[in-house]
């Protein structure tokens, strides 16, 4: 039987240049639509940061951040928002030591331990507590202490279980894909050692996942800082300073702004130099913009955590 020993046909030059250019056309085209969706993206979010920072500016002062609103009426321009900005960081400083260890251990289950139907279970509802709108949080934490203390019951602790509900999934969820993203290897080489399973966990698995455990945790709060509607059911608003988390009524830095945006313009009285039609607006903005600092600072500390508790790599 006879072999065939003819070399294939090259394709025609002008064939393989019309190839390449059509590549060259569709990569320029692509390149194009993802720079215009990078456009659209950041869009709204410059413009929203920019109207935040001129507008937040204008009421923004180390007296507005030092001092309460405590017998402030009408338009003057007196008062501040530190009531509201220590209410905000008690609150979610409290749903922070309540839901983190809750869904750290959750995720070390379902990673190194769960199999069977209860993961499966727990793995559900996690799923479901990610989606609840964050009034039923509000609602549900509401229930359980009027049923407890009565329908009067209105404090801080309330204000963090509401908002626990909504950061434990968060962590579940983010503490469980950075642990299953270390390496079985170093797992099975602890367990080869004699290292126990548990001490493996704690020593090998949590402290090689420790920067992205540290971001899940700060991305939870930054879900949970913002929330208005289960802190109006649950902790409502006052003027003064409240620094106890177990007993009175306490303003949080997102309920400030809606109640200072509620208010609206502010009638005065002919003649009167000293009234600001616009002063509740610009308090809302210069709480938002407050708002805003704070979320960036608590990043930045994440950021400065992660790296210092990182396994260290590369050659000494």
């Amino acid at each position: 039987m006879a072999v065939s020993t003819a070399t294939p046909t090259a394709a025609p030059a002008f064939q393989l240049e019309g190839v390449g250019t059509r590549r060259r056309v569709v990569n320029g085209v692509m390149t194009v639509l993802v720079v215009l969706a990078f456009v659209l993206a950041m869009t709204p979010l410059i413009s929203v940061t920019w109207s935040v920072i001129a507008e937040g500016f204008k009421q923004l002062s180390p007296y507005f951040l030092t001092h309460s609103m405590r017998g402030v009426v009408g338009g003057a321009e007196t008062g501040g928002i530190y009531h509201a900005m220590l209410g905000t960081v008690l609150i979610t400083l409290a749903a922070t030591v309540i839901s983190v260890p809750i869904g750290l251990f959750a995720a070390v289950y379902l990673v190194e331990y769960g199999k069977g139907p209860l993961a499966r279970w727990v793995t559900f509802f996690v799923d479901v507590m990610t989606g609840i709108p964050s009034i039923v949080a509000g609602l549900f934490a509401y229930a359980l202490f009027a049923v407890l203390l009565g329908p009067s019951a209105k404090f801080g602790l309330i204000g963090a279980v509401a908002l626990s509900v909504l950061m434990t999934p968060v962590v579940v969820r983010s503490s469980e894909e950075m642990l299953r993203l270390v390496p079985n290897e170093l797992r099975e080489a602890a367990l080869a050692l004699g290292v126990p399973k548990w001490l493996t966990v704690v020593k090998v698995v949590l402290r090689t996942a420790v920067a992205g455990l540290t971001t899940g945790v700060m991305i939870a709060i930054a879900r949970v800082i913002g929330e208005t509607a289960p802190l109006l059911l649950t902790v409502g608003f006052t003027d003064s300073i409240n620094r106890n988390l177990f007993e009175g009524r306490m303003m949080t830095l997102p309920v400030f702004i809606y109640s200072s945006w509620h208010k609206g313009y502010v009638p005065c009285n002919a003649g009167d130099l000293a009234c600001n039609t616009n002063i509740n607006f610009e308090r809302a903005w210069a709480a938002a913009l407050t708002l805003i600092v704070i979320v960036m600072l608590l990043n930045l500390v994440a950021r400065l955590i992660a790296r210092f508790f990182a396994p260290k790599t590369g050659t000494h």
